[in-house]
């Protein structure tokens, strides 16, 4: 499993937008961009990933911009990362019959292969946007 650019950008917005915004101030993606040094036309394409996800929401108009749509701690990295990545598994065979000519249920490394995804699910899945913000707050 290989996170693209588009995963990796789309925590730093989620990070940035628990340290920079809330409810009552939004935050502009060209706050964002020039805070993480990135392309804010890229960053256009990948929060409205993020508010399709229902993670991010966006306003438009003078008191615009963009928030997350629920508190920090409630927001694991693996919603993050399925939300801009889609199916994040190592190998397709976890995620549906592929045509590698191997029966899935014969496969010798299928199990490995699971095993090290469920690791890798269980701990994005228990690392919150609020506890990278608190690091990055430290620094």
């Amino acid at each position: 499993m290989k996170i693209s650019t588009k995963g990796k950008y789309a925590l730093e917005i989620a990070v940035d937008l628990a340290v920079h915004s809330d409810q009552e101030h939004r935050e502009s993606l060209k706050n964002i961009a020039r805070r993480r040094g990135l392309s804010e036309k890229y960053l256009e394409r990948i929060v409205k990933m993020l508010c399709s996800a229902g993670i991010v929401s966006g306003a438009r108009g003078v008191r615009g911009g963009y928030c997350l749509s629920r508190d920090a701690e409630n927001i694991t990295v693996l919603e993050v990362l399925r939300a801009s990545e889609g199916e994040l598994a190592p190998v397709e065979c976890l995620i549906r019959e592929p045509d590698c000519g191997i029966v899935c249920g014969e496969c010798p490394t299928r199990g490995v292969w699971f095993e090290m995804w469920e690791i890798i699910k269980d701990t994005a899945g228990k690392i919150t946007v609020s506890d990278i913000a608190k690091k990055s707050a430290d620094m």
